[in-house]
C-alpha cells in the first residue's frame, strides 16, 4: 500500500473479485436481527473488536485511507479449551460502503496470502452476513495446502472467525 504522492491520496481500486478454485474456502455466515448499516458499521470499524471481542487480542491501524480502510494489523487468541493459541496477521483492508463490502487481503503472518470477503445480504429479519476465507496455504514444500485446508482452515480460520461474526452480530441486535 502506497502513501501520498506529490500530496494526493492514493487512488484505491476496487479489489478484485474473490478467487475460485483456490484450495482452502471457509465460508462462515450469520443472520444477524439487526439492520443492514448496523452490522455493517460494526465490521467496518475493526479497531473497536477488541472491545466487544474478548478473543481479539489487539487491532491497530498502520495506515488509513479516506474510505475507513488502510492498512491492519489484528491479533485474536484461538481459544482451545481453557488454552488460547495467540495467532496475529497484517492485511491490507477495502471498504466499499454503496455494496457495502469489506475485503481483507493478508500480506504478513503465517496466512499471507489469504483473501477474505465480508459480504452483507438484507434479509426480512436482518442481515445475513458472510465471511469467505480463500488461501492456498502457505509456501510449503510438500504440506503447505493440506496444512491450510486440515488445520489452518477448519480450526483457526473458522474458530476465530464464527467468534468474531457471532460477537459482532450480538452486540449488533443489542443496539
Amino acid at each position: 500500500m502506497s502513501g501520498p504522492i506529490g500530496g494526493m491520496p492514493p487512488v484505491r481500486l476496487p479489489p478484485p473479485p474473490m478467487p475460485l478454485g483456490w484450495a482452502m474456502n471457509v465460508v462462515d455466515e450469520l443472520l444477524v436481527r439487526a439492520p443492514p448499516r448496523t452490522m455493517f458499521a460494526l465490521a467496518r470499524d475493526v479497531e473497536h473488536w477488541p472491545g466487544y471481542l474478548p478473543h481479539y487480542r489487539w487491532v491497530r491501524m498502520l495506515q488509513r485511507d479516506t474510505n475507513h480502510g488502510g492498512l491492519v494489523e489484528m491479533a485474536a487468541w484461538r481459544p482451545f479449551g481453557f488454552l488460547g493459541w495467540p495467532t496475529w496477521w497484517m492485511s491490507e483492508m477495502a471498504v466499499d460502503n454503496a455494496a457495502p463490502a469489506i475485503r481483507f487481503r493478508h500480506v504478513r503472518g503465517i496466512t499471507r496470502g489469504m483473501e477474505v470477503e465480508w459480504s452483507f445480504t438484507p434479509h426480512e429479519e436482518g442481515v445475513l452476513v458472510r465471511i469467505v476465507h480463500s488461501w492456498n496455504g502457505p509456501r510449503w514444500p510438500v504440506i503447505g495446502v493440506s496444512v491450510a485446508t486440515w488445520i489452518i482452515g477448519p480450526v483457526f480460520i473458522h474458530g476465530i472467525a464464527c467468534r468474531t461474526l457471532a460477537g459482532l452480530g450480538a452486540v449488533a441486535e443489542r443496539s
